[in-house]
Order: structure tokens, then sequence, then C-alpha cells
């Protein structure tokens, strides 16, 4: 994983170099939205509302493409249940990230307004977590900030496509985003709870789910 990661982070270096040498149309931006997601294994409970803020450079290149990377603060939630096979069992993990994404757009210019076809592949690093651990109506865990220790995956990497539209200065983006890293990296203490709970329900899933954006571009 950490290959992959490193040569993500090196064609990403790549774009932006050319995007600053380019000869086209460039803005700034603040953006900010919120994101449905979930965690791909079997015990998912439902989907998690959390949100994401940041700031945005948008290129615009010939023939209707734009390259637009973006700095965001990005919280991602998932929950799951029947951990061990036993009813009742559930854990709640939400993971702010550091996120990169960088959004290749193609549309046309209809004047008033732009649509567009939008492929975002993205890595981000973790800031802070939450592990929340009950067995029936009882909370035996809630850990905060655990990562090793809990075999919680710091790293994340994936990509989202989606659609989107331009008017004037505003830009509305619907994507969906599949995180190729699996939640859960193995090791940690094996008699901490929130890590049991983190190996019984996240060993196998990864983050998805849709993120909705608006942002303002100067």
């Amino acid at each position: 994983m950490k290959k992959t990661i490193t040569s993500a982070s090196v064609i990403i270096a790549m774009l932006l170099m050319f995007s600053i040498s380019a000869n086209g149309q460039s803005r700034f931006g603040v953006m900010g939205g919120f994101s449905f997601s979930h965690a791909s294994d079997i015990g998912n409970r439902g989907t998690t509302t959390k949100y994401n803020v940041g700031v945005t450079y948008q290129l615009k290149l010939p023939m209707g493409f734009s390259i637009q990377p973006s700095l965001l603060y990005h919280v991602k939630g998932a929950k799951a249940g029947g951990i061990g096979g036993v009813q009742g069992n559930n854990a709640d993990l939400n993971i702010g990230y550091l996120e990169l994404p960088v959004s290749f757009q193609w549309g046309p210019d209809l004047l008033l307004f732009r649509p567009f076809l939008d492929v975002s592949p993205y890595i981000g690093v973790g800031l802070n977590n939450r592990l929340s651990c009950y067995a029936g109506n009882e909370q035996i865990s809630d850990a905060r900030n655990i990562w090793q220790s809990a075999g919680v995956a710091r790293m994340e990497y994936g990509l989202g496509l989606g659609i989107g539209i331009e008017i004037w200065r505003f830009q509305v983006i619907g994507r969906y985003n599949w995180n190729f890293g699996h939640l859960y990296k193995g090791g940690g203490d094996s008699n901490l709870p929130a890590r049991l709970f983190a190996e019984g329900a996240f060993s196998e899933g990864n983050f998805r789910g849709l993120t909705l954006s608006l942002s303002f571009l100067f």
C-alpha cells in the first residue's frame, strides 16, 4: 500500500506542477459540503452523515477540460453491527482526514452555465478519530485518537466519479467515492476492547459513499 500511496503522490505532484506552468485561466476558491459514508463490510448499520471543508484551485484548459486540486478536512463515518456474530455488538467509527483530491473535469461552456463530468483520485492522512463500542445498550469503550494500538489505518487513497455544474462563480459537484484501503490494518493491543471491535467490524471494510460539495471561486 505504501508504494501505491507514494506513486499516487508523485503523480499528483506532477499534475500540480503542470497546472501551475500551463497557460490557462485559473482561480482560487473555498468549498464545503456533506459526506454520506458507510463501510463496505457486511455488518454495515447504515449511512453516516458528516462534512468536508477546505480550499480549491481551478485551472481551465482548452476544449472544455480543467484540473482542480483541493485541500480538505474531510470527516467520514461508519457503523457496524453484529460483531463476532453477537447481536447488539456494535461499533461506530469516525475519522477526520486531511485529504488531497485532484479533480479532472470535462464539460462544454454554455455561456450561462457549464455542466461537466468529474474524475477525482485522492489521498489522505487521518488527523483524528473516535471509535465507540457497544455491547447491547452498554457502551464499553469510547476511544479517541487511537491508531496503532487499535490497528486503525491512518492512510487512505481512492477514486471519486461524479457530475457537476458551474454557474458564475459557484460550482456544485456530486461524487461517489471508493476508498481502496482497509480501515483496519492489523496488529494493535489484543487486550484493548476498541482493537477487538475494530478487527471484528472493519478488517475487510473500507469507506465509500456520496459527497456533495459547493465551491465559490474568486
